[in-house]
């Protein structure tokens, strides 16, 4: 589907996330193009890491987030692609540094960065990106897009700190872990919806509601996340079966799995994370299973997506609407 299909006569048809992309196919082949020329740098040692990780898979959904969203409303400039390509550059910094701090040696099927280069590599590379989005934002000479990109970064890093005060914390909450993807995960989806809109100059009203609907849809993606991490298989989302808990991180089928299910079913979990490791990896499934927590956090994520489509009411119908719904629907419905 090119991206001149008529942007003011949505069909009723869902769209498939394939037909979505395609309506920013050239869009998104220019942020490509701008990512690799803005990754380049004299030290090889930048260029073989940063290109290794940002073209190691994945669908990238906040970039195109942020062409979506500028087109919904009827954006015709060329600021987007910036702005996407920033989003993505964070993105990428945040999974260095992830990687780094989680001991992860696997994402999406592929050796992680630093399983190849080493700890220190990664962490200064991820640091070269994130200073690299930041002289980007300086070309927007946008104080309102500086805003909230700065903002996005700063809430991230502390959403981080989050996470790391819960690893192994068997005691976390419902509550503090939706704390956590709200700041580690979700933001930049809000920023990367709310970027579109206040780009193309967007009512008040449809930028709160771009934000919102990047909020919502970003906890979808994570909730579906923790669901795959103990219902998938290592092939579909690329890493092992229970590297959450491996790391002692306690994500929502084990915090509802310790509050519904029986003591002892409790205590296994709570050992699990506050142990780390795979070694009762068996006894926490049958417990996850037997209390239904899969189904309960996949329930929540349905409930987040509901709620991003829900957004989208306040916004123009168009083709690009729809393909921002459909971005919703593939947050809950994948199984990678």
């Amino acid at each position: 589907m090119p991206e001149t299909a008529t942007p003011n006569a949505a069909s009723n048809t869902p769209y498939s996330i394939d037909q979505a992309y395609g309506l920013i196919e050239h869009d998104m082949g220019l942020v490509n193009q701008l990512i690799q020329k803005r990754l380049h740098s004299e030290v090889a040692l930048i260029n073989q890491l940063s290109n290794y990780i940002i073209y190691s898979g994945g669908k990238r959904l906040r970039p195109a987030l942020v062409l979506l969203s500028a087109k919904a409303f009827n954006y015709s400039g060329s600021q987007h692609i910036n702005l996407a390509a920033i989003i993505e550059f964070i993105h990428t910094a945040t999974l260095l540094h992830d990687d780094v701090v989680d001991a992860s040696q696997k994402r999406r099927g592929n050796d992680t960065a630093n399983a190849i280069w080493g700890n220190e590599a990664a962490v200064l590379v991820g640091d070269f990106v994130y200073s690299r989005a930041f002289q980007m934002m300086v070309d927007a000479n946008n104080m309102r897009i500086m805003d909230i990109l700065s903002n996005a970064t700063n809430t991230i890093a502390e959403g981080e700190v989050l996470q790391l005060l819960n690893c192994n914390d068997p005691d976390t909450t419902e509550q503090r872990y939706m704390d956590v993807i709200h700041f580690k995960t979700a933001k930049l989806f809000e920023a990367a919806g709310q970027l579109g809109a206040v780009l193309a100059g967007a009512t008040p009203e449809q930028e709160i509601a771009m934000a919102q609907y990047g909020m919502y849809l970003g906890t979808a993606f994570q909730l579906v996340d923790d669901v795959l991490d103990y219902s998938a298989s290592s092939d579909e989302i690329g890493k092992n079966i229970g590297d959450d808990l491996a790391e002692g991180k306690p994500t929502l089928p084990l915090i509802r799995a310790m509050t519904t299910g029986t003591k002892e079913q409790a205590d296994i979990i709570r050992h699990a994370i506050t142990h780390s490791g795979r070694d009762n990896i068996d006894q926490v499934m049958v417990a996850i299973t037997a209390t239904d927590a899969i189904a309960y956090t996949a329930k929540k994520a349905r409930e987040e997506a509901d709620k991003a489509i829900e957004m989208l009411t306040k916004i123009p119908d168009s083709n690009y609407r729809n393909a921002l719904s459909s971005l919703a629907e593939f947050s809950v419905s994948r199984s990678y």
